[in-house]
């Protein structure tokens, strides 16, 4: 198991910018692919973007140019660059981590969950 806390979520107006993180423990989080996942009120929870072990990366249409998914293996971090964020980005973002090799953003493959993180767009 491996343990995942957000941070960074705010409140923003449109057109801004947001740096999420999610620190992992104990395991090493080069173990794990990773994925950032967020819920808006009222809708469903939706994959935004993944990385798996090998940092191939992928986005949904919405975020994609807009959005960057990284991470710092030595730091145990996993972090998503928003730019020119929207009103309809505002959700609870959640990172989730799966064992080994995941490519792709279905919620059923990311056994691990942190609390999630709030960010607010205003427009």
């Amino acid at each position: 198991q491996v343990q995942l806390v957000e941070s960074g979520g705010d409140s923003v107006q449109a057109g801004g910018s947001l740096r999420l993180s999610c620190a992992a423990s104990p395991n090493p989080l080069s173990w794990y692919s990773m994925a950032w996942f967020r819920q808006a009120p009222g809708k469903e929870r939706e994959g935004v973007t993944a990385i798996d072990r090998f940092d191939r990366t992928t986005y949904s249409d919405s975020v994609k140019g807009r959005f960057t998914i990284s991470r710092d293996n030595a730091q145990n971090t996993l972090f998503l660059q928003m730019n020119n964020l929207k009103s309809e980005d505002t959700a609870i973002y959640y990172c989730a981590a799966g064992f080994g090799t995941i490519y792709g953003m279905r919620p059923a493959d990311y056994t691990n969950w942190g609390q999630g993180t709030q960010v607010t767009v205003s427009s």
